[in-house]
């Protein structure tokens, strides 16, 4: 492996990598990942949205293309009424969230050994 020593500055390596439908499409990456957690979390689209300052409608429009590229729901949506409505990340939807994260932290350990 080359040598980086010489550099100038310090540098690190970053990655960002996402699942893709079998057409290309994108479908679950760290955003989407990070919103299903947050959906667990708070068991709201709307909080989950607000505390990652998106808005509703990207947060809607995110989960409703997960739910339609599965055979399963990922997240079960129940509009609000008086009290307000719920959102619930489904076992499915958990598990696809676990895999993902195991991916990730793979990848971050082997990119933690990498020296620049």
């Amino acid at each position: 492996m080359e040598n980086f020593s010489k550099l100038k500055a310090n540098y690190k390596i970053v990655n960002r990598f996402w699942i893709t439908t079998s057409n290309g499409n994108a479908f679950l990456g760290k955003g989407r990942a990070t919103l299903l957690q947050k959906i667990d979390k708070f068991g709201s689209l709307r909080k989950a949205a607000i505390s990652l300052k998106m808005s509703y409608r990207k947060a809607y429009y995110a989960i409703d293309d997960l739910n339609k590229s599965c055979d399963e729901p990922v997240v079960i949506l129940k509009r609000g009424g008086s009290k307000g409505g719920s959102s619930v990340v489904t076992p499915y939807g958990l598990s696809l969230l676990k895999r993902y994260l195991a991916i990730q932290k793979k990848i971050d350990n082997f990119i933690a050994k990498q020296n620049f």
